[in-house]
Formats: structure tokens, sequence, C-alpha cells
């Protein structure tokens, strides 16, 4: 490796670890507590599960797949020895951000290797600088295990699919989103029957041992406790009514149940109501255009980026919730898409990159105007939602643009 190639890949690490430094010190400065959901749930989840008392997805219904008490329980190991330091709320933290580190340095390290092509360059920065942009919230969520999970399994589909779709099926199982990479993958990648065995395996794996430590109706509860929520203040589906909230004809409240700030008013319930199956349609139509171009031989290559991308995106638009950790979710797919395809990556990068940037403005950094329904906020959250529903016909205009060729009678 040249001189010039080993610089470019130590100063990739250095600003690498400064940054995701920088970001975690973030966590400690910046208001409306964006650290609060590692310290006053993760943890006490954790605690419950070791102590004994109840286990998340075991013993209760949990809103998130089973998984994701895993990388909560090995953060509880990690700050054990920080304790009499930092305290175990302090200890918690600096072991959550550890642990998410070390796995986005090992998909990092995937990425770039030891000699990275341009393209690969591009995706590191890339990575590097929505993190930045993004804050803490890119860090302190369970949604940050997810993110090298994607990385490394998107970037192992072509020369190692059934490992990556069991690493993508894994990170499904600890945040939902990584499955619209895996129905993606199925769709784009000719290994499709092997992938599909290996995604089911890592499930079955998953319910029988659910099943072995007591659980029952709790297996897919994560599904089913997501029916009743409402409508949070930053889902897309919200921005209208608050508009509505700021003229004073709508109100953000409270929810001690699902502990977020959801708006109510007239027309909320309506909305939320038709939001699911809205979801399921739309990810239907845009799987059945993917579907579509792989039957007349689109390339991987070129099919993959957009698919996963569009179905990704999807889930954000449509969903009743609107949490700003959902922004986490867009790195790993246009990562995936610089690397595959640079050149038609590039306005999807730079959509996510103001996205992320948006989204801080919005949470951690004036939410609490935004609980106010201020009009500065609702504004920047207004322009925040409008850019993911034109990040959304960017990926489904490229989805369709995506050359496909019959292929031909000959054995594949």
């Amino acid at each position: 490796m040249s001189r010039t190639r080993t610089t470019r890949v130590v100063v990739l690490w250095c600003v690498f670890l400064f940054v995701h430094l920088v970001t975690a010190a973030l966590g400690w400065v910046y208001p409306s507590q964006p650290m609060g959901d590692v310290v006053l749930v993760y943890e006490p989840w954790a605690s419950s599960a070791i102590g004994g008392g109840a286990i998340m997805g075991v013993s209760d219904t949990w809103v998130y797949p089973q998984l994701a008490l895993v990388p909560m329980l090995l953060t509880a190991g990690l700050a054990a020895p920080l304790v009499p330091l930092l305290g175990v709320s302090g200890a918690y933290l600096v072991a959550w951000a550890l642990l998410v580190t070390v796995l986005d340095a090992v998909a990092f390290g995937v990425l770039i290797g030891r000699a990275p092509s341009r393209p690969r360059r591009v995706a590191a920065w890339f990575w590097i600088a929505a993190v930045l942009l993004l804050g803490p919230i890119a860090i302190y969520r369970i949604d940050a295990i997810t993110v090298p999970l994607a990385v490394i399994g998107g970037l192992w589909l072509a020369s190692r699919p059934v490992v990556a779709v069991a690493l993508l099926t894994i990170g499904a199982w600890i945040k939902i989103w990584p499955g619209a990479l895996v129905l993606a993958a199925i769709l784009a990648v000719r290994a499709r029957i092997r992938m599909l065995l290996a995604a089911a395996a890592v499930s079955a794996g998953v319910v029988v041992v659910l099943l072995l430590l007591g659980a029952d109706t709790e297996v897919f509860g994560f599904l089913t406790e997501q029916t009743g929520r409402g409508l949070q203040i930053e889902a897309v589906a919200a921005t209208p009514f608050l508009w509505l909230a700021v003229a004073g004809s709508a109100r953000i409240e409270y929810s001690f149940e699902i502990l977020t700030f959801q708006i109510t008013g007239s027309g909320t319930e309506a909305v939320t109501a038709i939001l699911t199956p809205l979801m399921i349609i739309a990810a239907a139509a845009v799987a059945a255009i993917g579907a579509v171009k792989a039957a007349r031989g689109a390339s991987f290559a070129r099919l993959f980026p957009p698919l996963a991308l569009s179905l990704v995106v999807v889930l954000i638009v449509t969903n009743k919730v609107g949490s700003p950790q959902f922004q986490t979710w867009l790195i790993a797919p246009v990562v995936l898409w610089i690397v595959f395809d640079g050149i038609r990556a590039r306005v999807p990068a730079l959509i996510v990159l103001t996205l992320c940037a948006l989204t801080c403005l919005v949470y951690p950094l004036s939410y609490d105007a935004l609980l106010r329904a201020e009009l500065l906020p609702v504004l920047v959250l207004t322009l925040r939602n409008v850019l993911l529903l034109v990040l959304l016909a960017v990926g489904i205009r490229a989805l369709a643009r995506v050359p496909a060729h019959r292929p031909s009678k000959t054995r594949e």
C-alpha cells in the first residue's frame, strides 16, 4: 500500500474516532436529555433482567424485538467496572457510547479495509458527516446498534449472501427497520432461496430460544404493542396538525404509556388509523417495482441501493412515530449506494446529510420550543418532513429508472 493510501486510511480513522468522541460528549452538553433513553429506559430494563425481575420481551410484552435486550445487557457488563468512578448512570452512558463506537469501528473497518477505493472513501466520509450532523442521537439510541450490522450485511451481500442476510435478520430482531434491507436483498440478489432460508433459520432460532425462556404471546408483542399508539409530533403525518397547534387548534400531550409526545385534535385519530395500512401498501408497491426489475435482469449494484433506501424511507414517512433516531436508518442504505453506484448516490447522500442536520436542530436543540408549538421549530421540522418525502420520490425515481433486460434462457 502506497504512503498516500496509508495516509488516507489513517486520516479516516482519526476523524472517525474524533467525531464519535465529540458526538458522545455532546450528549452531556445538549439540552432535552438526548441520552435519556439510555439511562432512563435501557439501564432499568437491563438491571431488571439481571436482577431477576421482569425480562422485557419474555415475561413482559415489549415495544422492541427481543434481541434489543442483548446490547443493553452487554452495556451493563461493560459498565460494572466503571460504576465506582462514574456512578451507575454515568458508567452506563460511557459504556453504551463505547459499545456503539466499537461496533461502528468494526463496520468502518469492513467498509474501508486497508486500501479503500474512492467510492468506499467517499462512503466513509459520508458516514462520519452523518454522525456529526445528527449529533448524540446517532449514538444514544438502540437504533445505533443496528447501523453497523446493516452496513456489514449490505457490503457482504454480493460475496457472502447467506451470512449477510443472517446479520441483517439479527438487526431486524433488534429494531425492525433492517428487515427492509432483507426484503430488498432477497429481491435483488440471485441467491434468494438460500437467503430466505438463512433469514428463516435466524428467526426460528430466536423464537425457539424465547419459547424456552418462557415467552408466549410476548414473542411477537413488538408488533402488537404499536397498534395503540397515537400520532407522535415528529411524524411526517403530524405536520399539518403541528401547524394547527401553532394556531391553537390542536394540542401536544405526553403519553405516559409509551413515553412520548403525541398530537391530538380533530382528524388525528383518522390519520393515525390509516398509516399502518398505508405503510403496508406503499412498501408492497415499492417491492413490486423491485421484483419486476429483478425478474427482467436488473443488476444488483443498480437495483439494491434505490430499492433498499426507498423501502426504508417508506417505513419512516408512513410511521405514526417520527423519532429523531429514525434518521440513522438512512445512513446504511446511502453508504451502500455510494459504494455500489456512487454517481447516482450523490443527491440522496446530500439529502440525508441535510435531514441529519435539520433533525438535530429539532431534537435536541429546539425541542422544548417545539413542545410549545413555537413557529421556528415547527418550520424546521416541516422542512425536515417535506425533505423526507422528497427523498422518497428521489429513491422511487431512481428505482423506476434502473435498466432491466430480460435474462437469457441460459441457466444461471
